[in-house]
């Protein structure tokens, strides 16, 4: 029998075998640790790695795992900004429920500017404008409104707003909000959560034309900021009402004429001024509101009829009133003669111009002509109150 080994001999022989299988299972827990790390990415949750995790400086490889890893998560980024592209061109159209809003835009780009509170030129992914992809990922942050598109309704709210979210320093909501006189109950946070991410410089926008009209809107408005910046697009309210008329028509077409709804009474030619249509012409009336809560100067009037026929230079006005640089001026648009709108050239990265959509532009019911001198006669006062107030004569009267 051989001799017995020296004392120790037993657990010295132990020990490699331990070591072994330490290295084994710390080999498997990387393994298992980088197969879950690749599922997670797989599941467009990771983030830009801060650093490189081992090996190389500067080299971004992954312990324990192929090189390859360490690029994943842009990846994976660049993956979700598609995705996000191509679930906005084949998203279905937002409700809207206010007329200035309805079918806004036929032509969506392949880009970004026609989707909810864009605020690129209809840019593709290489072309994007600074922040975007920022953007898209979650960074920045939801503001309350600096500037609001105030009204009014079959003024051309809609059109200034899509043409103004070609601007890369504005971001807008899509759809209205109607915080201010429907949904103020729900209180600011739920409003700026409505609004789009901003990074710094950033103006965040939107819309809702009813708020002109509405007796509570103003002091709700500088409840929340006395500095917000207020934009009024106003038209000749006679050509306005019959427009708006008009919308009503083809939704309804049983209602009663446009010259049944307009008098009271026919043979004395008394008004009727409770008809929707016809109050929110009387501008002068629901500026005084606004008045009482926010200086003029704090406010843009803009011509709906300039809008059309000089878009370029109205949308100069607007965006030295915000304190924007002029981007936006006449190689954006041209005329189409078809709808008889401006139109927004096709952006870079894009196939398709951005036009009006078939709703707006509709033909106009013939009016009798001493119905529409009527309503002449009855706006004019009005009206050059509105041009005293403003200090602008948009020459509806001429």
């Amino acid at each position: 029998m051989a001799p017995p080994g020296p004392a120790g001999a037993h657990p010295t022989s132990i020990e490699p075998l331990s070591r072994s299988i330490f290295r084994k299972f710390l080999l498997m827990l990387c393994s298992l640790l980088t197969s879950l790390y690749v599922f997670y990415c797989l599941a467009e949750r990771c983030q830009t790695l801060s650093g490189p995790v081992a090996g190389a400086p500067g080299r971004g490889v992954l312990a324990g795992g192929p090189r390859e890893l360490a690029v994943w998560p842009a990846v994976a980024h660049r993956k979700r900004l598609l995705q996000l592209q191509q679930w906005r061109r084949r998203r279905p159209p937002v409700p809207r429920d206010d007329g200035d809003d309805e079918a806004a835009w036929v032509e969506e780009t392949p880009g970004l500017a026609a989707s909810p509170g864009g605020s690129g030129a209809g840019s593709s992914v290489a072309e994007a404008p600074p922040g975007t992809l920022a953007l898209l990922l979650d960074e920045g942050s939801k503001q309350l409104p600096q500037a609001i598109i105030i009204g009014v309704k079959k003024g051309g709210t809609r059109a200034l707003l899509e043409f103004l979210r070609v601007h890369p320093d504005v971001r807008a909501v899509g759809a209205e909000p109607h915080f201010f006189d429907r949904s103020y109950h729900k209180g600011l946070a739920w409003y700026r959560d409505l609004m789009p991410r901003t990074l710094d410089g950033q103006i965040t926008m939107e819309k809702t034309p009813s708020y002109f009209v509405t007796r509570e809107a103003p002091a709700r408005i500088s409840a929340m900021s006395k500095d917000t910046k207020l934009i009024v697009v106003v038209r000749d309210p006679v050509t306005r009402a019959i427009s708006d008329y008009t919308q009503t028509l083809s939704k309804r077409p049983d209602i009663p004429t446009f010259e049944s709804l307009t008098f009271k009474n026919r043979s004395t030619g008394l008004i009727d001024t409770s008809w929707s249509a016809i109050q929110i012409g009387i501008y002068a009336k629901h500026l005084e509101h606004w008045l009482r809560h926010f200086p003029i100067g704090q406010m843009l009037f803009v011509s709906g009829e300039r809008l059309i026929s000089d878009p370029a230079g109205e949308l100069g006005r607007v965006q030295d009133f915000l304190g924007l640089k002029r981007i936006i001026t006449d190689k954006h648009f041209y005329f189409n003669k078809t709808k008889g709108f401006p139109c927004l050239k096709k952006a870079e990265g894009s196939s398709k111009p951005h036009c009006l959509g078939k709703t707006k532009g509709r033909t106009h019911p013939e009016i009798a002509q001493e119905v529409v001198q009527r309503l002449r006669e009855f706006y004019r006062p009005f009206n050059l109150k509105f041009y005293q107030m403003t200090g602008h004569d948009f020459g509806w009267d001429g």
